[in-house]
């Protein structure tokens, strides 16, 4: 496992750092229904006490790599969740709060968790966490964390700060809610460039260990998982999600970008 807590200089030249997501278009559904009270605590039990879901990777010997999708759910989601059901493949989604609000019943959320998708907090509203006042800070992350636990049941340990953008406070707080950094190693700038082309080849780049970063709110970038796969599966690699990425949960607080 290795950790780094990097230069904020250095994360918010990358990735998500490069450009804001606006979302000022997206019309907020009706509250989606809470999990029955029994249902939820069936989930919590069997998350705590078997975990990874019966999927248990040697990622030092195997070519391992971890695909994430951010800012979502949306519209695409549901085309990506089908691509990936086809192919047995498990990814890691860092969704939005505000996203999640949105998503009519929560019906997309719930989806990730039932085809076996890792779930990750992205904030609520997609802000720069380092400009944030404390109070805020904790506000962007738990409002996202407590409407999934109440949405699916499970209690998110990861998220990723938007634009890559982490500091002392970010990573204390993300370690007193329970959740470690996670970045990236391979950015498909998906936002930049949308061709589904350009972003496949660029994410059948990775190398073992790595952690791919795209989003699963751009057609394009849905339409460039199929022929990424592909190409990773010829040179023999394993899907995996974050956490079996590493054969454990990450550390709260610490920031990963890689295995």
């Amino acid at each position: 496992m290795r950790a780094w807590a990097l230069p904020l200089a250095f994360l918010t030249l990358a990735g998500c750092g490069t450009q804001p997501v606006s979302h000022d278009s997206v019309v907020v559904a009706p509250p989606p229904a809470a999990v029955d009270p029994k249902i939820l605590a069936k989930r919590l039990i069997s998350q705590q006490a078997d975990w990874p879901r019966s999927r248990k990777f040697d990622c030092k010997r195997l070519k391992c790599v971890a695909l994430t999708f951010d800012d979502g759910p949306n519209e695409q989601t549901a085309r990506l969740l089908d691509i990936l059901s086809r192919r047995d493949v498990k990814a890691t989604f860092f969704v939005l709060g505000q996203m999640v609000a949105a998503d009519p019943g929560g019906r997309l959320t719930r989806r990730i968790v039932e085809d076996g998708h890792e779930l990750g907090n992205h904030s609520w509203s997609h802000p720069t966490l380092t400009g944030l006042s404390q109070e805020a800070l904790h506000r962007e992350l738990k409002g996202t964390g407590d409407l999934v636990e109440k949405i699916t049941g499970v209690r998110m340990r990861l998220m990723r700060p938007p634009y890559g953008a982490t500091n002392d406070a970010v990573a204390e707080a993300s370690r007193q809610q329970g959740m470690a950094q996670i970045l990236w190693t391979v950015d498909t700038l998906d936002w930049l460039n949308r061709s589904a082309g350009v972003v496949a080849q660029r994410g059948g780049e990775a190398k073992p260990g790595s952690i791919v970063l795209l989003h699963d709110i751009h057609a394009s970038s849905v339409d460039a998982v199929p022929a990424m796969l592909d190409t990773l599966a010829r040179k023999g690699y394993t899907f995996v999600t974050v956490s079996e990425l590493y054969g454990q949960p990450p550390t709260p607080g610490l920031t990963y970008i890689e295995r």
